[in-house]
């Protein structure tokens, strides 16, 4: 049963937390319930299917390997650059095995080493390495890593935690603010159900399924741009209501998770939205690959030109993310396109200030320039999306599938 994707889950959820609820309004954390919770609730998922198997596997593995590094790195004070690296190599390399299988058997896309959200897991194993290197994490104790691997109210679709933010909050007694969060994730509850089953679904159902065929059948800028429009807002309602039930899930076992979604379509340019929109991901690639970039570059002395390491960065860090949705052409494309976007919007506040533009802010400004980023920003969904390679495929071949979103 996928998390999240039936009011029946939502039962069998309710009832399940009802004593963890209760246990925490009276100051108890019941560690232990919480364990079997996730036990039971990652078999309903996982169970019945090779994955279960996988992700056992997986886990086992990324144990070794960050229990292995922290050995090296905290108790024998080891830090060599190629140890690090093929650590890091090793972490990704199940998520790069599945992300590759449907290029080498397109008739069978589904690699047996894939499970339900192995990519936010990896990207918590991978973030933890590279803090045990820095030294921001001095010990990996087996039961709190094995709890936030496999943390089961994220573990399909994120937000993407961090080890230390997460570790403090388990070890932490009840908060007197448990009420208040209580409150919240049953707010957030509700919210998502409003965006996922109402309002995404009416999305799916009256507009986008059938205006997205009507596009590949029928193409016009007419029937494409409302076919954009579709998909960009179903994108957001969908996955922002599964950021919800996670968090509002969290809330209610007294977890207070960093949160997805703040308002991205009033993003005023393209690093704002950058700051609203997946934002756990965002910021993830930002302290991670950006950032870290930026420093080797400046270590290294490879370049002095802050605007030439800037540009480098910004390629190299969302053509990477572009890579993590899939090996495929269109989703490369979308890195490029957010990457140029960061670097001409850059390269336009250093012409502002070379002309000694004054341009007024004002709310008609402001205005326009949510105007000119929110369509920006759909033309790259409209890149996603994989609908112009529907539409180039089936001009190509009539037999090819139509879109089915």
């Amino acid at each position: 049963m996928q998390p999240y994707s039936t009011p029946f889950y939502f039962v069998i959820l309710g009832a399940a937390l009802i004593p963890l609820v209760i246990a925490q309004l009276f100051g108890k954390k019941l560690m232990a319930y919480q364990v079997l919770l996730t036990i039971a609730f990652l078999w309903l998922t996982f169970s019945g299917t090779v994955t279960i198997w996988a992700l056992i596997g997986f886990g086992i593995f990324q144990t070794l390997l960050v229990k292995a590094y922290e050995w090296y790195r905290v108790k024998q004070k080891k830090n060599q650059s190629i140890i690090f690296y093929l650590a890091i190599l090793l972490s990704i390399l199940p998520l790069f095995l599945v992300k590759l299988h449907p290029l080498i058997q397109p008739s069978h896309p589904s690699s047996i080493l894939g499970f339900l959200g192995i990519s936010y897991v990896s990207f918590k194993t991978v973030a933890m390495l590279m803090e045990i290197r820095d030294g921001l994490i001095k010990a990996v104790p087996l039961k709190e890593f094995l709890y936030f691997l496999y943390f089961y109210p994220t573990i399909s679709s994120g937000p993407i935690d961090r080890f230390r933010r997460f570790a403090k909050e388990m070890k932490a007694p009840v908060s007197a603010k448990y009420p208040e969060l209580l409150n919240q994730g049953i707010f957030r509850i509700f919210q998502g159900f409003l965006y996922k089953f109402i309002i995404g679904y009416l999305i799916d159902q009256y507009w986008l399924h059938g205006i997205a065929i009507e596009a590949t059948l029928h193409t016009s800028v007419w029937t494409v741009s409302q076919a954009m429009y579709a998909y960009g807002l179903y994108l957001f309602f969908d996955f922002a209501g599964y950021s919800l039930f996670a968090i509002g899930v969290s809330n209610l076992m007294g977890y207070d998770l960093p949160h997805n979604f703040n308002k991205p379509f009033l993003a005023k340019n393209i690093h704002d939205f950058w700051q609203r929109w997946h934002m756990t991901l965002s910021f993830w690639f930002r302290d991670f690959v950006f950032m870290r970039l930026v420093k080797t570059f400046m270590v290294k002395k490879w370049s002095k030109n802050m605007v030439t390491i800037s540009n480098i960065g910004y390629l190299a860090n969302m053509l990477i993310m572009g890579l993590w949705h899939g090996l495929t052409w269109y989703y490369i494309l979308y890195g490029l396109y957010h990457a140029l976007l960061m670097i001409g919007y850059d390269a336009w506040n250093r012409l502002k200030k070379r002309k000694k533009w004054k341009i007024p802010k004002n709310r008609w400004t402001v205005a326009l320039s949510v105007f000119i980023t929110f369509n920006l920003v759909f033309i790259g969904f409209l890149i996603f999306s994989g609908l112009p390679n529907a539409i180039l495929m089936h001009n190509l071949d009539h037999c090819a599938p139509l879109p089915n979103f």
